[in-house]
Protein backbone atom coordinates (compact mmCIF):
# COMPACT_ATOMS: atom_id res chain seq x y z
CA UNK A 1 0.00 0.00 0.00
CA UNK A 2 1.62 3.37 -1.37
CA UNK A 3 1.84 6.46 0.89
CA UNK A 4 -0.87 8.48 -0.51
CA UNK A 5 -3.16 5.47 0.01
CA UNK A 6 -2.77 6.42 4.03
CA UNK A 7 -2.68 9.73 3.59
CA UNK A 8 -6.48 9.06 1.93
CA UNK A 9 -7.76 6.82 4.82
CA UNK A 10 -7.39 3.79 2.95
CA UNK A 11 -7.79 0.54 4.95
CA UNK A 12 -4.45 -0.60 6.54
CA UNK A 13 -5.74 -3.50 8.23
CA UNK A 14 -4.06 -6.10 6.26
CA UNK A 15 -0.65 -4.79 6.85
CA UNK A 16 1.75 -4.05 9.94
CA UNK A 17 2.34 -5.94 12.90
CA UNK A 18 -1.06 -7.85 14.18
CA UNK A 19 -0.59 -7.34 17.67
CA UNK A 20 -0.15 -3.74 17.92
CA UNK A 21 -2.78 -3.23 15.43
CA UNK A 22 -5.24 -5.46 16.97
CA UNK A 23 -4.78 -3.55 20.10
CA UNK A 24 -5.00 -0.24 18.84
CA UNK A 25 -8.08 -0.70 16.85
CA UNK A 26 -9.58 -2.41 20.08
CA UNK A 27 -9.17 0.03 22.51
CA UNK A 28 -11.34 3.14 21.54
CA UNK A 29 -14.28 -0.31 20.77
CA UNK A 30 -13.63 -1.05 24.45
CA UNK A 31 -13.53 2.54 25.45
CA UNK A 32 -17.05 2.95 23.74
CA UNK A 33 -18.23 -0.02 25.58
CA UNK A 34 -17.38 1.29 28.41
CA UNK A 35 -18.32 4.88 28.21
CA UNK A 36 -21.99 3.74 26.76
CA UNK A 37 -22.43 1.58 30.07
CA UNK A 38 -21.32 4.71 32.27
CA UNK A 39 -24.27 6.83 30.24
CA UNK A 40 -26.86 4.56 31.01
CA UNK A 41 -26.07 4.24 34.45
CA UNK A 42 -25.96 7.64 35.04
CA UNK A 43 -28.82 8.67 33.15
CA UNK A 44 -30.23 6.26 35.76
CA UNK A 45 -29.07 8.02 38.21
CA UNK A 46 -30.34 11.10 37.51
CA UNK A 47 -33.77 9.95 36.78
CA UNK A 48 -34.11 7.82 39.47
CA UNK A 49 -32.67 11.01 41.98
CA UNK A 50 -35.26 13.18 40.53
CA UNK A 51 -38.30 11.80 39.92
CA UNK A 52 -38.19 8.33 41.48
CA UNK A 53 -39.38 4.94 41.53
CA UNK A 54 -41.65 4.78 38.78
CA UNK A 55 -39.51 7.10 36.32
CA UNK A 56 -37.31 4.67 36.71
CA UNK A 57 -39.33 1.71 35.80
CA UNK A 58 -40.93 3.99 32.74
CA UNK A 59 -37.48 4.16 32.06
CA UNK A 60 -36.40 0.43 32.40
CA UNK A 61 -39.33 -0.77 30.08
CA UNK A 62 -38.73 1.53 27.10
CA UNK A 63 -34.77 0.51 27.06
CA UNK A 64 -35.98 -3.14 26.65
CA UNK A 65 -37.51 -1.80 23.98
CA UNK A 66 -34.60 0.14 23.05
CA UNK A 67 -32.22 -2.80 23.60
CA UNK A 68 -34.40 -4.84 21.03
CA UNK A 69 -34.44 -2.98 18.38
CA UNK A 70 -30.63 -1.69 18.99
CA UNK A 71 -30.30 -5.64 18.86
CA UNK A 72 -31.55 -5.63 15.48
CA UNK A 73 -29.35 -2.84 14.52
CA UNK A 74 -26.22 -4.13 15.51
CA UNK A 75 -26.70 -7.03 13.16
CA UNK A 76 -27.26 -5.20 10.42
CA UNK A 77 -23.99 -2.85 10.90
CA UNK A 78 -21.85 -5.95 11.63
CA UNK A 79 -23.34 -7.06 8.11
CA UNK A 80 -22.33 -3.67 6.08
CA UNK A 81 -18.99 -3.72 8.47
CA UNK A 82 -18.22 -7.18 7.13
CA UNK A 83 -18.95 -5.93 3.47
CA UNK A 84 -16.91 -3.03 3.72
CA UNK A 85 -14.15 -4.22 5.36
CA UNK A 86 -14.15 -7.27 2.56
CA UNK A 87 -14.21 -5.33 -0.18
CA UNK A 88 -11.79 -2.87 1.03
CA UNK A 89 -9.24 -6.09 1.39
CA UNK A 90 -9.56 -6.88 -2.09
CA UNK A 91 -9.22 -3.31 -2.73
CA UNK A 92 -12.87 -2.86 -4.40
CA UNK A 93 -13.19 0.90 -3.28
CA UNK A 94 -16.27 1.69 -5.72
CA UNK A 95 -17.76 -1.86 -4.51
CA UNK A 96 -17.44 -0.81 -0.54
CA UNK A 97 -19.00 2.13 -1.65
CA UNK A 98 -21.83 0.94 -3.47
CA UNK A 99 -22.94 -1.07 0.05
CA UNK A 100 -22.29 2.36 2.04
CA UNK A 101 -24.97 4.21 -0.41
CA UNK A 102 -27.27 1.31 -0.17
CA UNK A 103 -27.32 1.07 3.40
CA UNK A 104 -27.50 4.40 3.80
CA UNK A 105 -30.95 4.09 2.12
CA UNK A 106 -31.85 1.04 3.31
CA UNK A 107 -31.34 2.53 7.48
CA UNK A 108 -33.05 5.45 6.70
CA UNK A 109 -35.77 3.83 5.55
CA UNK A 110 -35.46 1.70 8.41
CA UNK A 111 -35.34 4.51 10.59
CA UNK A 112 -38.31 6.14 9.30
CA UNK A 113 -40.89 3.33 9.48
CA UNK A 114 -39.35 2.01 12.99
CA UNK A 115 -39.50 5.52 14.31
CA UNK A 116 -43.26 6.33 13.06
CA UNK A 117 -44.22 3.15 14.26
CA UNK A 118 -43.45 3.69 17.66
CA UNK A 119 -44.28 7.09 18.18
CA UNK A 120 -48.04 6.33 17.15
CA UNK A 121 -47.97 2.75 18.78
CA UNK A 122 -46.10 3.19 21.65
CA UNK A 123 -49.12 2.75 24.51
CA UNK A 124 -50.19 -0.70 22.82
CA UNK A 125 -46.53 -1.96 22.81
CA UNK A 126 -45.82 -0.95 26.23
CA UNK A 127 -49.41 -2.53 27.16
CA UNK A 128 -47.76 -5.79 25.45
CA UNK A 129 -44.75 -5.87 27.91
CA UNK A 130 -47.32 -5.24 30.78
CA UNK A 131 -45.95 -2.13 32.18
CA UNK A 132 -47.30 -1.17 35.30
CA UNK A 133 -49.72 1.03 35.19
CA UNK A 134 -49.14 3.41 37.80
CA UNK A 135 -45.55 4.21 35.17
CA UNK A 136 -47.26 3.65 32.02
CA UNK A 137 -47.88 7.43 31.47
CA UNK A 138 -44.38 8.31 32.11
CA UNK A 139 -43.30 5.51 29.71
CA UNK A 140 -45.16 6.52 26.80
CA UNK A 141 -43.86 9.99 27.24
CA UNK A 142 -40.24 8.75 27.42
CA UNK A 143 -40.70 5.77 24.35
CA UNK A 144 -42.37 8.00 21.91
CA UNK A 145 -39.54 10.61 22.13
CA UNK A 146 -37.42 8.17 22.47
CA UNK A 147 -38.42 6.51 18.93
CA UNK A 148 -38.27 9.93 17.67
CA UNK A 149 -35.11 9.92 17.92
CA UNK A 150 -34.88 6.08 15.80
CA UNK A 151 -33.43 8.24 12.74
CA UNK A 152 -30.26 9.57 14.75
CA UNK A 153 -29.32 6.44 16.17
CA UNK A 154 -29.66 4.35 13.18
CA UNK A 155 -27.79 6.88 11.29
CA UNK A 156 -24.99 6.72 14.26
CA UNK A 157 -24.54 3.80 14.05
CA UNK A 158 -24.64 3.11 10.41
CA UNK A 159 -21.63 5.42 10.04
CA UNK A 160 -19.79 3.96 13.20
CA UNK A 161 -20.15 0.77 10.90
CA UNK A 162 -18.56 2.36 7.90
CA UNK A 163 -15.76 3.91 9.62
CA UNK A 164 -15.00 0.13 11.60
CA UNK A 165 -15.55 -1.84 8.68
CA UNK A 166 -12.52 0.74 6.66
CA UNK A 167 -10.06 -0.13 9.70
CA UNK A 168 -10.59 3.59 11.63
CA UNK A 169 -12.30 3.22 15.32
CA UNK A 170 -11.14 6.34 16.89
CA UNK A 171 -13.32 8.77 14.76
CA UNK A 172 -16.27 6.70 16.39
CA UNK A 173 -15.32 6.54 20.02
CA UNK A 174 -14.38 10.81 19.59
CA UNK A 175 -18.03 11.48 18.98
CA UNK A 176 -19.48 9.06 20.88
CA UNK A 177 -17.66 10.77 23.85
CA UNK A 178 -19.37 13.89 22.55
CA UNK A 179 -22.89 12.34 22.72
CA UNK A 180 -22.46 10.72 26.23
CA UNK A 181 -21.01 14.17 27.64
CA UNK A 182 -23.98 16.42 26.13
CA UNK A 183 -26.40 12.99 27.20
CA UNK A 184 -25.21 13.56 30.95
CA UNK A 185 -25.04 17.13 31.00
CA UNK A 186 -28.41 17.80 29.42
CA UNK A 187 -30.42 15.23 31.37
CA UNK A 188 -30.58 17.41 34.63
CA UNK A 189 -31.00 20.28 33.08
CA UNK A 190 -34.19 19.18 31.21
CA UNK A 191 -35.29 17.51 33.95
CA UNK A 192 -35.67 19.43 36.64
CA UNK A 193 -35.20 22.84 34.42
CA UNK A 194 -32.24 23.95 35.48
CA UNK A 195 -31.76 28.01 34.45
CA UNK A 196 -33.27 28.88 30.68
CA UNK A 197 -33.59 24.98 30.50
CA UNK A 198 -37.64 23.56 30.60
CA UNK A 199 -38.59 21.42 33.00
CA UNK A 200 -39.79 18.50 31.06
CA UNK A 201 -39.44 15.71 34.02
CA UNK A 202 -39.13 12.07 32.29
CA UNK A 203 -40.01 13.37 28.84
CA UNK A 204 -36.31 15.83 29.52
CA UNK A 205 -34.13 12.97 30.02
CA UNK A 206 -35.86 11.39 26.53
CA UNK A 207 -35.18 14.76 24.75
CA UNK A 208 -31.52 14.94 26.57
CA UNK A 209 -30.50 11.55 24.16
CA UNK A 210 -32.34 12.94 21.47
CA UNK A 211 -30.25 16.38 21.31
CA UNK A 212 -27.02 14.56 21.91
CA UNK A 213 -27.28 12.09 18.92
CA UNK A 214 -28.93 14.82 16.53
CA UNK A 215 -25.92 17.13 17.39
CA UNK A 216 -23.38 14.35 17.50
CA UNK A 217 -24.46 13.12 14.34
CA UNK A 218 -24.21 16.22 12.68
CA UNK A 219 -21.04 17.02 13.33
CA UNK A 220 -19.63 13.67 12.88
CA UNK A 221 -20.87 14.15 9.11
CA UNK A 222 -19.28 17.66 8.98
CA UNK A 223 -16.51 16.32 9.91
CA UNK A 224 -15.86 13.63 7.69
CA UNK A 225 -16.92 15.58 4.35
CA UNK A 226 -14.22 18.56 5.48
CA UNK A 227 -11.55 15.44 5.91
CA UNK A 228 -12.63 14.23 2.75
CA UNK A 229 -12.97 11.09 4.10
CA UNK A 230 -12.70 8.41 0.89
CA UNK A 231 -15.92 6.38 1.57
CA UNK A 232 -18.24 9.71 2.01
CA UNK A 233 -20.86 9.74 -0.67
CA UNK A 234 -19.44 12.50 -3.58
CA UNK A 235 -21.78 14.48 -6.04
CA UNK A 236 -20.42 12.25 -8.30
CA UNK A 237 -21.87 9.05 -6.53
CA UNK A 238 -25.32 10.35 -5.90
CA UNK A 239 -26.08 7.23 -8.17
CA UNK A 240 -25.02 4.35 -5.46
CA UNK A 241 -28.20 5.94 -2.82
CA UNK A 242 -30.35 3.59 -4.53
CA UNK A 243 -31.65 0.30 -3.24
CA UNK A 244 -29.18 -2.66 -4.15
CA UNK A 245 -30.91 -5.50 -3.80
CA UNK A 246 -28.13 -8.24 -3.28
CA UNK A 247 -26.88 -5.83 -0.97
CA UNK A 248 -29.60 -5.96 1.26
CA UNK A 249 -30.26 -9.24 0.99
CA UNK A 250 -26.81 -9.83 2.33
CA UNK A 251 -27.35 -7.03 5.09
CA UNK A 252 -30.35 -9.10 6.24
CA UNK A 253 -29.34 -12.65 5.63
CA UNK A 254 -26.02 -12.17 7.45
CA UNK A 255 -27.30 -9.07 9.56
CA UNK A 256 -30.35 -10.89 11.49
CA UNK A 257 -28.03 -13.58 13.31
CA UNK A 258 -25.32 -11.50 14.51
CA UNK A 259 -28.86 -9.48 15.97
CA UNK A 260 -30.43 -12.49 17.31
CA UNK A 261 -26.95 -13.65 18.86
CA UNK A 262 -27.81 -10.52 21.14
CA UNK A 263 -31.66 -11.34 22.10
CA UNK A 264 -30.57 -15.26 22.86
CA UNK A 265 -28.14 -13.60 25.68
CA UNK A 266 -30.86 -11.27 26.77
CA UNK A 267 -33.30 -14.32 26.77
CA UNK A 268 -30.73 -16.24 28.83
CA UNK A 269 -30.34 -13.82 31.21
CA UNK A 270 -34.34 -13.16 31.61
CA UNK A 271 -34.76 -16.61 32.24
CA UNK A 272 -31.92 -16.37 35.08
CA UNK A 273 -33.58 -13.07 36.51
CA UNK A 274 -36.85 -15.35 36.57
CA UNK A 275 -34.90 -17.98 38.69
CA UNK A 276 -32.92 -16.26 40.84
CA UNK A 277 -36.23 -13.73 41.95
CA UNK A 278 -37.86 -16.60 43.31
CA UNK A 279 -35.17 -16.77 46.08
CA UNK A 280 -36.09 -13.49 47.32
CA UNK A 281 -34.89 -9.55 47.33
CA UNK A 282 -31.32 -10.43 48.72
CA UNK A 283 -30.39 -13.14 46.07
CA UNK A 284 -32.57 -10.79 43.24
CA UNK A 285 -30.18 -7.80 44.20
CA UNK A 286 -27.11 -9.66 44.43
CA UNK A 287 -27.33 -10.71 41.14
CA UNK A 288 -28.02 -7.87 39.86
CA UNK A 289 -24.60 -6.31 41.35
CA UNK A 290 -22.91 -9.24 39.90
CA UNK A 291 -24.49 -9.14 36.59
CA UNK A 292 -23.72 -5.15 36.39
CA UNK A 293 -19.72 -6.35 37.04
CA UNK A 294 -19.41 -9.27 34.73
CA UNK A 295 -21.04 -6.68 32.28
CA UNK A 296 -17.55 -4.55 32.75
CA UNK A 297 -15.70 -8.06 32.47
CA UNK A 298 -16.92 -8.65 29.44
CA UNK A 299 -16.17 -5.72 27.92
CA UNK A 300 -12.68 -6.56 26.56
CA UNK A 301 -13.96 -10.25 24.93
CA UNK A 302 -16.51 -7.79 23.08
CA UNK A 303 -14.32 -5.30 21.50
CA UNK A 304 -12.07 -7.62 21.21
CA UNK A 305 -14.37 -9.52 19.38
CA UNK A 306 -15.29 -6.81 17.23
CA UNK A 307 -11.90 -5.85 16.57
CA UNK A 308 -10.82 -8.93 15.07
CA UNK A 309 -13.94 -9.13 13.15
CA UNK A 310 -12.83 -6.04 10.87
CA UNK A 311 -9.42 -7.22 10.64
CA UNK A 312 -10.40 -10.66 9.49
CA UNK A 313 -12.52 -9.45 6.86
CA UNK A 314 -10.36 -7.15 5.56
CA UNK A 315 -7.62 -10.15 5.30
CA UNK A 316 -10.37 -12.37 4.18
CA UNK A 317 -10.96 -10.15 1.20
CA UNK A 318 -7.43 -9.68 0.43
CA UNK A 319 -6.69 -13.48 0.68
CA UNK A 320 -4.08 -13.60 3.25
CA UNK A 321 -5.55 -16.24 5.55
CA UNK A 322 -2.26 -17.23 7.47
CA UNK A 323 -2.74 -13.28 8.21
CA UNK A 324 -6.42 -14.08 9.57
CA UNK A 325 -5.13 -17.36 11.34
CA UNK A 326 -2.49 -15.12 13.54
CA UNK A 327 -5.23 -12.22 13.82
CA UNK A 328 -7.32 -15.13 15.54
CA UNK A 329 -4.81 -16.34 17.98
CA UNK A 330 -3.65 -12.99 18.56
CA UNK A 331 -7.27 -11.93 20.07
CA UNK A 332 -7.53 -15.21 21.75
CA UNK A 333 -4.03 -14.37 23.48
CA UNK A 334 -5.43 -11.02 24.24
CA UNK A 335 -8.91 -11.86 25.53
CA UNK A 336 -7.26 -14.17 28.06
CA UNK A 337 -4.60 -11.45 29.53
CA UNK A 338 -6.93 -8.17 29.57
CA UNK A 339 -10.25 -10.81 31.05
CA UNK A 340 -7.83 -12.07 33.21
CA UNK A 341 -6.15 -9.29 34.38
CA UNK A 342 -9.66 -8.05 35.13
CA UNK A 343 -11.13 -10.72 36.76
CA UNK A 344 -8.03 -11.06 39.13
CA UNK A 345 -8.85 -7.26 39.70
CA UNK A 346 -12.08 -8.15 40.76
CA UNK A 347 -11.52 -11.04 43.10
CA UNK A 348 -8.98 -8.87 44.82
CA UNK A 349 -11.61 -6.25 45.99
CA UNK A 350 -14.68 -8.30 45.66
CA UNK A 351 -16.16 -7.07 48.37
CA UNK A 352 -15.08 -3.33 48.31
CA UNK A 353 -16.69 -3.39 44.23
CA UNK A 354 -19.70 -5.26 45.70
CA UNK A 355 -19.72 -3.18 48.58
CA UNK A 356 -20.28 0.03 46.05
CA UNK A 357 -23.59 -1.12 45.51
CA UNK A 358 -24.88 -3.48 48.40
CA UNK A 359 -24.96 -2.66 51.89
CA UNK A 360 -21.67 -3.99 53.35
CA UNK A 361 -23.07 -5.62 56.24
CA UNK A 362 -25.41 -7.39 54.54
CA UNK A 363 -26.48 -11.61 53.46
CA UNK A 364 -26.95 -10.24 49.66
CA UNK A 365 -22.71 -8.68 49.60
CA UNK A 366 -22.26 -12.47 50.72
CA UNK A 367 -24.39 -14.11 48.20
CA UNK A 368 -22.65 -11.81 45.56
CA UNK A 369 -19.11 -12.99 46.79
CA UNK A 370 -20.24 -16.10 46.08
CA UNK A 371 -21.74 -15.64 42.66
CA UNK A 372 -18.54 -14.01 41.62
CA UNK A 373 -16.51 -16.73 42.78
CA UNK A 374 -18.03 -19.39 40.65
CA UNK A 375 -18.37 -17.38 37.58
CA UNK A 376 -16.25 -14.79 36.79
CA UNK A 377 -13.03 -16.73 35.81
CA UNK A 378 -15.49 -18.32 33.01
CA UNK A 379 -15.58 -15.22 30.90
CA UNK A 380 -11.98 -15.55 29.99
CA UNK A 381 -13.95 -18.98 28.29
CA UNK A 382 -16.69 -16.44 26.82
CA UNK A 383 -14.37 -14.59 25.28
CA UNK A 384 -12.33 -16.94 24.02
CA UNK A 385 -15.80 -18.27 21.80
CA UNK A 386 -16.12 -14.96 21.06
CA UNK A 387 -13.18 -13.91 19.69
CA UNK A 388 -13.61 -17.13 17.34
CA UNK A 389 -16.73 -16.83 16.55
CA UNK A 390 -16.14 -12.61 15.71
CA UNK A 391 -13.54 -14.41 13.38
CA UNK A 392 -15.94 -16.97 11.86
CA UNK A 393 -18.50 -14.22 10.98
CA UNK A 394 -15.83 -12.12 9.27
CA UNK A 395 -16.51 -14.80 6.54
CA UNK A 396 -19.96 -14.82 6.29
CA UNK A 397 -20.40 -17.77 8.07
CA UNK A 398 -23.38 -16.23 10.88
CA UNK A 399 -25.56 -19.11 11.42
CA UNK A 400 -23.67 -21.75 13.44
CA UNK A 401 -21.88 -19.10 15.66
CA UNK A 402 -25.67 -18.31 16.62
CA UNK A 403 -26.65 -22.24 16.80
CA UNK A 404 -23.50 -22.53 19.57
CA UNK A 405 -24.67 -19.44 21.66
CA UNK A 406 -28.45 -20.82 21.14
CA UNK A 407 -27.07 -24.34 22.56
CA UNK A 408 -24.66 -23.07 25.18
CA UNK A 409 -27.18 -20.45 26.77
CA UNK A 410 -30.64 -22.02 26.38
CA UNK A 411 -30.29 -25.51 26.20
CA UNK A 412 -27.37 -25.80 28.73
CA UNK A 413 -26.78 -22.64 30.57
CA UNK A 414 -30.60 -22.42 31.73
CA UNK A 415 -31.82 -26.39 32.26
CA UNK A 416 -28.93 -26.62 34.05
CA UNK A 417 -29.45 -24.18 36.23
CA UNK A 418 -33.35 -24.91 37.25
CA UNK A 419 -31.34 -28.24 37.88
CA UNK A 420 -28.72 -27.63 40.09
CA UNK A 421 -31.22 -24.99 42.03
CA UNK A 422 -33.83 -27.73 42.85
CA UNK A 423 -30.78 -30.45 43.42
CA UNK A 424 -28.89 -27.93 45.47
CA UNK A 425 -30.12 -24.37 45.93
CA UNK A 426 -29.23 -21.36 45.02
CA UNK A 427 -25.19 -21.52 45.70
CA UNK A 428 -25.53 -24.32 42.79
CA UNK A 429 -27.23 -22.24 39.94
CA UNK A 430 -23.79 -20.45 39.40
CA UNK A 431 -21.84 -23.56 38.11
CA UNK A 432 -24.01 -23.36 35.30
CA UNK A 433 -21.99 -20.36 33.76
CA UNK A 434 -18.68 -22.37 33.22
CA UNK A 435 -20.32 -25.03 31.86
CA UNK A 436 -22.17 -23.19 29.01
CA UNK A 437 -19.10 -21.34 28.58
CA UNK A 438 -16.73 -24.11 28.24
CA UNK A 439 -18.93 -26.05 25.66
CA UNK A 440 -19.59 -23.38 23.80
CA UNK A 441 -15.74 -21.86 23.56
CA UNK A 442 -15.07 -26.20 22.84
CA UNK A 443 -17.74 -25.98 19.87
CA UNK A 444 -16.65 -22.60 18.25
CA UNK A 445 -13.05 -23.98 18.47
CA UNK A 446 -14.00 -27.50 16.63
CA UNK A 447 -15.70 -25.33 13.98
CA UNK A 448 -12.88 -22.40 13.71
CA UNK A 449 -10.71 -25.74 13.15
CA UNK A 450 -12.85 -28.69 10.85
CA UNK A 451 -15.98 -26.15 9.65
CA UNK A 452 -16.06 -25.51 6.24
CA UNK A 453 -16.76 -21.17 7.22
CA UNK A 454 -13.86 -20.50 5.09
CA UNK A 455 -16.00 -21.28 2.10
CA UNK A 456 -18.96 -18.85 3.35
CA UNK A 457 -19.28 -15.54 1.68
CA UNK A 458 -21.07 -12.65 2.22
CA UNK A 459 -21.93 -11.63 -1.78
CA UNK A 460 -20.77 -14.14 -4.49
CA UNK A 461 -19.13 -10.60 -5.93
CA UNK A 462 -17.10 -10.30 -2.64
CA UNK A 463 -14.49 -13.48 -1.10
CA UNK A 464 -14.01 -14.57 -4.89
CA UNK A 465 -10.61 -13.59 -5.15
CA UNK A 466 -10.52 -14.55 -1.03
CA UNK A 467 -11.25 -18.14 -1.72
CA UNK A 468 -8.84 -18.14 -4.03
CA UNK A 469 -6.57 -17.56 -1.48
Amino acid sequence: MNPSDKKAGRPLLTEGPIAKTLFLFSLPILLGNVLQSLNGSINSIWVGKFLGEQALAATSNANIIMFLLISAIFGIAMAAVILIGQNLGAKRVDEAKKVVGTSTVFFALLALIVGLIGVLFSPVILDWMNTPPDAKALAVSYTRIMFAGIPFMFGFNLIMAVLRGSGDAKTPFYFLLLSAALDVLLNPLLIVGIGPFPKLGIAGSAVATFIAQLISLVLLLVYLYRKQYFLRITRQDVHMLRLDFTIIRALIQKGLPMGLNMVVVSMSNLFLIHLVNSYGSEAAAAFGVATQISSYIQMPAMAIGGAVTSMAAQNIGAGLWSRVHRITWTGVAFNVGLTGLLVLLIHLFDREALGLFLPTDGRAIELGIHINNITLWSFILFGIFNVVAGVVRSSGAVIVPLVISFIALLVVRNPLAIYLSHASGFDAIWWSFPVSFLIAATLNLLYYRFGKWKEAKMLKAVGSKAAAG
